[in-house]
């Protein structure tokens, strides 16, 4: 009996059309961008209106392009600076994989300061209306992070029922920890932004969505990081933390700053 289940083997390739070949990761980011900017132009017609739907349709470009950008080039500084610095056009080779969270959230953040002072928008309304669609991406990257059988968690008991084991790593069951973080990351974070969007009181106070969204990504990733194998090119960091966890101390800090600063 194998002590554990052990993980399908799955076909990363979505949609094979003759020598075009969609994986699942691209395809979750598709997705998840598409979905979010039809609920983008629905929260921003919201009272306090703070964009047209005209403008919303315009910055899908601007985040599509912070959310790859920021996110391959925090990958690149953030996990393996000096293999990206001996060898830069290797930043170029995004079909080897390498993407970013927390650079990617900053990438966002420079397109969002850009596009709103072109535009004249109000930064923090406009980054609390995209703080409610971002976990719905961030949940169908998880999924696709589990479909390819990668990022696997820390080795778990064999008794616990949904222990598996990915063939990638060893044979030793592992919290899948990619479904975790999807379930925290994405489903729970995004029924709590949305729910508090519902509300016209905390669509007002500028920022406060954008608080609560760095907050509540921040505590998710970390302790999902208790669960998640940390990357074996670089360990475990300072004081038994992975540099996920590192990462998300800062993202939490300004949440907390945004939501004191706005709870008057």
């Amino acid at each position: 009996m194998i002590p554990g289940l052990l993980f399908p083997n799955l076909d990363p390739v979505a949609i094979q059309i003759g020598p075009l070949a969609i994986r699942w990761y691209a395809l979750a980011y598709i997705v998840g961008i598409i979905l979010s900017w039809r609920l983008m132009r629905r929260l921003a017609a919201q009272s306090p209106e703070i964009a047209t739907t005209t403008q919303v349709d315009d910055f899908v470009s601007w985040a599509t392009l912070g959310v790859v950008l920021g996110g391959r080039l925090g990958y690149c500084l953030f996990y393996q600076p000096s293999v990206y610095l001996a060898d830069p056009i290797g930043i170029l080779r995004v079909w080897t994989g390498g993407m970013s969270f927390h650079g990617g959230i900053l990438g966002v953040a420079i397109a969002i300061v850009l596009f709103c002072r072109h535009y004249r928008i109000p930064i923090l309304g406009f980054s609390d209306r995209l703080a409610v669609c971002a976990p719905i991406g961030l949940g169908l990257g998880r999924v696709a992070n589990f479909i390819n059988g990668e990022l696997w968690g820390r080795p778990a008991s064999a008794a616990l029922p949904w222990a598996m084991i990915f063939p990638r790593a060893d044979t030793v069951p592992r919290h899948p920890s990619q479904i975790y973080q999807a379930l925290m990351e994405g489903l729970i974070l995004f029924l709590i932004m949305f729910s508090l969007s519902r509300r016209e009181a905390i669509r007002a106070r500028f920022g406060l969505l954008t608080g609560i969204f760095l907050i509540g990504y921040g505590v998710a990733r970390i302790t999902g990081e208790l669960f998640r194998e940390p990357d074996d090119f670089l360990g475990f960091l300072w004081f038994g933390a992975t540099m996920g966890q590192l990462l998300s101390i800062p993202m939490v800090v300004a949440g907390l700053w945004l939501v004191l600063r706005r709870k008057a």
